[in-house]
């Protein structure tokens, strides 16, 4: 089980009141909503693997390079020779470093790579596990690592840290008219502003399926549309036209990367916690009660 950490943090911070607190008045809602989410997850599915993927950097600059849209609406503060600061609510800020040293007391494995997010080391995990694995997400652009045959699913949050939709290759086809494995080229096509993704003017998420459904990938429908013959309307053949430099590059920024390079780490999901001394000063200062009790009761041992 791949954990996206961040999104899930974020959606705990969203979805646990704030009167959730320290003994010392501190917000915790986002760490222990994390830890209920897990929890549940644990007690839910039952992995032999766990893994909480980490963001070294939110914003790579080789994609950035790329498409400098590319989540530029989201930066608090540009550091030119570093990762740009992310805009995160001032009570979620100082509740990420508490989580990390909870998940370490306990021994649950953190893997992170610098100039890499979370869903590349998702994605290079994925690639290497070669067994089933669902990856926890919040994020639709992880859909791309959705394989049937491969037994990778997503699990998506519905609302909160609730219950989640298993997504496989069958839900994608039904969703959106399109493979998992023509979801990246769909994402190109159609945009996401969330992201800073401009995607093809005029394309939306039924267009960019038919053209993939008519010619297979993103190559495809490029063909198709320098091709005077092929049945692509007068406007798309314009608007792919257009975009031809944001078309040459787009691929590179969406799709995942799974070779990305990752210190050794032990994935297993602990019987017991790894520091119970430094669980349990954390637990005292931090007030973590239920939620940490939750999550030591869901472990294997």
């Amino acid at each position: 089980m791949l954990l996206d950490t961040a999104s899930l943090y974020f959606r705990a911070y969203f979805g646990v009141p704030e009167t959730v607190r320290a003994p010392d008045g501190t917000p915790v809602n986002a760490v222990r909503g994390l830890l209920d989410f897990i929890a549940r997850l644990v007690q839910d599915h039952r992995p032999d693997a766990l893994v909480a993927c980490m963001d070294e950097d939110w914003r790579p600059h080789w994609r950035v390079e790329l498409i400098p849209s590319y989540k530029a609406h989201r930066v608090a503060e540009e550091v030119p020779a570093g990762s740009d600061v992310e805009q995160v609510p001032d009570t979620l800020t100082p509740q990420v470093p508490v989580i990390e040293q909870v998940l370490d007391a306990i021994g649950i494995a953190r893997l992170g790579a610098p100039g890499y997010e979370a869903d590349d080391v998702i994605g290079t995990l994925a690639a290497r596990a070669g067994g089933p694995v669902d990856i926890v997400t919040g994020d639709r652009d992880l859909f791309q690592l959705v394989d049937d045959e491969g037994r990778v699913r997503v699990l998506f949050p519905r609302k909160g840290v609730g219950d989640c939709d298993l997504v496989t290759d069958r839900v994608i086809r039904e969703r959106y008219g399109i493979a998992a494995a023509q979801y990246a080229d769909f994402a190109v096509l159609r945009g996401d502003p969330s992201d800073g993704l401009p995607g093809v003017k005029g394309i939306g998420e039924k267009s960019a399926a038919q053209l993939l459904a008519e010619h297979g990938d993103l190559a495809g429908v490029r063909r198709a549309a320098a091709d005077p013959g092929s049945r692509i309307t007068p406007a798309r053949r314009r608007s792919l036209t257009a975009a031809a430099a944001y078309l040459d590059v787009a691929p590179r920024v969406v799709r995942v990367a799974r070779d990305v390079p990752l210190p050794r780490a032990a994935v297993a999901l602990p019987a017991a916690p790894r520091d119970p001394e430094a669980l349990r000063a954390l637990d005292s200062r931090w007030g973590l009660g239920g939620s940490l009790s939750r999550l030591l009761a869901a472990l294997p041992g």
